[in-house]
């Protein structure tokens, strides 16, 4: 997510407190592997990387996450701040480690 500048300590507070709680709460972040925020380069942004099966266990996944309503509560402060957002879907390449 790109976020408005000015919003990333309200975007921090809100995971911290509401969002990430949430998703721990239903186990919907045994296939996370982490967030990260940006330091350099394009600033403001947060950036959340995760594995899964095959498309249908990501389609799950997100299904299940957004029948959350404790998430979907943070889901409805934190978008405003998003100024952004960008999907990216990404195989491993054939080589190297794979988390």
């Amino acid at each position: 997510y790109t976020l408005y500048v000015g919003k990333m300590s309200e975007a921090v507070k809100l995971y911290q407190e509401i969002g990430f709680p949430a998703m721990q709460k239903g186990e919907h972040d045994k296939k996370l592997i982490g967030y990260f925020q940006s330091d350099v380069g394009t600033i403001n942004q947060i950036v959340h990387l995760w594995k899964f099966d095959d498309d249908a266990d990501r389609r799950e996944s997100w299904k299940l996450l957004f029948a959350n309503p404790d998430f979907m509560n943070f889901a409805g402060k934190f978008r405003p701040l998003v100024m952004t957002q960008e999907v990216k879907l990404l195989l491993a390449a054939p080589w190297g480690p794979h988390p």
